[in-house]
């Protein structure tokens, strides 16, 4: 769920797109998970170049074991999952191919609860485990884009799917590609985090709260990245209220976590001098 800065959005993009046309030159078949792996990696090192990574171990550790916790309720996957933190003012979160998980600070220091994130770190992962980010790739890498490739001189280039989108020029300008998701993915990740939710132990109403609370903020002058791309609409939010009234009811789920997440949360604004 991502969306780059308005200055660096439109060159970028033409690099993500001439390049991944590229790619639909040399191979035009769905992308394999060994493929999308290799595509995680190449953007794990972009983004170490490119963001500004939270190397706290606490903070690190705490949304870490969250993420382990909605994985391992998931099911078996066929990806490692990886979580980071990214010190950001912009409340976001997104999903590299692969399994890796990008969650900004800002986004840590509104959750009001601890199901909230839960929520958010679900709907990620769950981008992932039903391969939304390799359906957007293999779209782009189909299309017939002769015309963009000239116009962004870009030469051919061998080493397969992931050589290709190493050479787009910027991590953040593929990620801001590949998470742009339509109505019917958000939907179903909004249905993987109710459905894992529970059985990792946290309240799925979570999910509906956060989104709900950034449908507010949106309303101010300056709309949260994290819907950008990815709008929380009023009737997804009711499509997500219908699935979690239908589903089995869990006693004993998790909303707050013992003020773990407030501690983070301080440790954030002592660490990155917020006031």
């Amino acid at each position: 769920m991502l969306r780059i800065r308005p200055r660096r959005c439109a060159a970028a993009l033409r690099r993500v797109t001439a390049a991944l046309a590229l790619a639909g030159v040399a191979a035009c078949g769905p992308i394999t998970v060994s493929e999308e792996q290799q595509l995680g990696y190449q953007v794990e090192q972009q983004m170490r170049r490119e963001l500004d990574f939270v190397h706290d171990r606490v903070i690190n550790d705490y949304v870490r074991e969250m993420g382990a916790d909605i994985v391992r309720a998931s099911g078996p996957q066929v990806f490692d999952y990886r979580f980071y933190v990214v010190d950001d003012r912009d409340i976001n979160a997104f999903a590299a191919p692969a399994g890796h998980i990008y969650v900004h600070t800002e986004t840590i220091l509104k959750a009001r609860s601890a199901s909230e994130l839960a929520g958010v770190i679900a709907h990620e992962v769950g981008h992932v485990a039903r391969r939304h980010i390799a359906q957007n790739y293999n779209r782009q890498r189909n299309a017939k884009l002769g015309t963009d490739i000239l116009a962004a001189g870009v030469g051919m280039m061998a080493g397969g799917a992931a050589g290709n989108l190493a050479s787009m020029g910027g991590g953040m300008a593929a990620m801001a590609y590949l998470n742009s998701f339509g109505r019917e993915a958000e939907m179903e990740a909004d249905a993987f985090a109710v459905e894992v939710m529970p059985r990792a132990g946290y309240d799925p109403n979570g999910l509906v709260s956060f989104f709900e609370m950034l449908l507010q903020e949106e309303g101010g002058r300056r709309g949260p990245t994290f819907l950008s791309s990815h709008p929380a609409t009023s009737d997804r939010i009711a499509a997500t209220r219908a699935a979690i009234a239908a589903s089995p009811e869990v006693a004993s789920l998790r909303v707050k976590d013992g003020g773990k997440l407030e501690i983070i949360q301080r440790r954030i604004l002592l660490l990155t001098r917020r006031r």
